[in-house]
């Protein structure tokens, strides 16, 4: 039996969770998630939890029991509380403005760029070098996040770039001048 797999999912308070043709809704105060469950997995929806239950124990079967577990636990997270990231942006004139629903950057290119996030992300600047991105989806907001990071990753000798908050970045020795002539 999988670990993760067979712990109950609780069902959180103000999250109506409805199951039908393979099909589970999570509905609560940040929003309304679906996931399509595998046909060789039930779910098993009960007054307080969410059961999975597997019927054959070979490998393929064991990792979709954990994983589909994990996938609705994120759901039931993600409907009450819902899911942020932190991007800080390092470097001179580089900065994040909001445009919109989305925000305009200026990272060093001869352009600034435009990102417009999916629906269900919604994204703030708190001041110009920090991007929030938040949502009740946990992978449409790391998604999100790693296309904005993918604009100007963090370069290892000075540290610019965009990068995520409390990233550490290992910085490379620059050139040394030599001493002999």
């Amino acid at each position: 039996m999988s670990r993760i797999g067979k712990m109950p999912v609780p069902i959180l308070k103000g999250v109506k969770v409805e199951q039908t043709n393979g099909t589970l809704k999570v509905k609560g105060p940040k929003g309304e998630l679906t996931l399509g469950v595998h046909r060789d997995l039930k779910v098993v929806v009960e007054e307080a939890q969410v059961r999975v239950e597997r019927f054959s124990d070979e490998k393929e079967y064991k990792a979709l029991h954990g994983l589909t577990r994990a996938l609705i636990a994120n759901m039931m997270k993600g409907v009450t509380e819902g899911f942020s990231k932190t991007l800080e942006i390092v470097g001179v004139g580089y900065k994040a403005d909001p445009k919109g629903k989305g925000i305009q950057l200026a990272l060093g290119y001869s352009h600034p760029i435009l990102y417009q996030p999916v629906e269900g992300v919604k994204l703030e600047c708190p001041n110009p070098t920090t991007i929030v991105i938040s949502g009740p989806d946990k992978q449409k907001v790391g998604q999100a996040a790693a296309e904005i990071r993918g604009f100007r990753p963090p370069e290892p000798y000075k540290g610019k770039g965009i990068k995520y908050q409390g990233e550490h970045i290992r910085r490379k020795a620059g050139k040394t001048a030599s001493g002999s002539a």
